[in-house]
């Protein structure tokens, strides 16, 4: 007989809400400088300026941080201007509306399917779908500060296990070498993932989009 007492199993810390405001305020500056620095590495091949809104339309996965993020940007919206909250509100509802018959996933909480077919169906799902955080008058992000991880990347030359991404309306007229030297090596993706597991932990695992996100504030 084993006379070792049994020790109790150790409880994991679950990261509370104020510390991941603290965490991810820390981490939104190490994307921005990222920007900037990939912005300006690119020069003259960035197309990217206020009202270009391509890149914003088309339905995509967010993950947990990023809903969180768009929840307490619509919030701190509402706080200051609920007019303009509440038009973001109505964009999300009228989306869903339009896309709810071909969600691939649960409607109730808006996570995603993980299997294969669901990525097949979400594959064609909301592609010709402006953002709900789209100002359609301005062609502006209603919530740009507190925009999702893909947002902040989206533009410059970013690696992935596909290869080297651009946006299709830059570097239209560089060379291949040129897109390769423009790269700026993505900083703070590591520390993103680690918050989003730490989220995960509380709010359960899974991806969204921004409609269900934002009417989940």
């Amino acid at each position: 007989m084993n006379s070792r007492r049994q020790q109790p199993a150790r409880s994991k810390h679950k990261i509370t809400e104020a510390e991941l405001r603290l965490r991810d305020r820390e981490l939104l500056p190490i994307l921005d400088n990222w920007l900037a620095r990939a912005n300006a590495s690119g020069g003259v091949h960035i197309a990217c300026r206020p009202g270009c809104a391509q890149c914003c339309v088309g339905v995509f996965a967010i993950d947990r941080l990023d809903a969180f993020r768009l929840q307490r940007g619509l919030n701190e919206l509402a706080d200051r201007d609920l007019e303009r909250a509440q038009r973001v509100l109505q964009r999300a509802a009228e989306s869903l509306e339009r896309n709810v018959d071909f969600f691939p996933g649960d409607l109730e909480t808006g996570i995603l399917d993980d299997t294969l077919e669901a990525e097949e169906i979400f594959d064609e799902f909301g592609n010709d779908e402006p953002c709900p955080a789209l100002d359609p008058e301005t062609l502006r992000c209603d919530l740009y500060a507190h925009r999702p991880m893909t947002c902040r990347i989206y533009g410059p030359p970013v690696r992935t296990e596909g290869g080297l991404g651009v946006c299709e309306l830059c570097f239209t007229n560089a060379t291949s070498e040129e897109i390769i030297q423009a790269e700026v090596p993505l900083d703070g993706e590591v520390t993103e993932a680690a918050l989003n597991r730490q989220l995960e932990e509380v709010a359960g695992k899974g991806t969204t989009i921004v409609a269900f996100a934002l009417l989940g504030a």
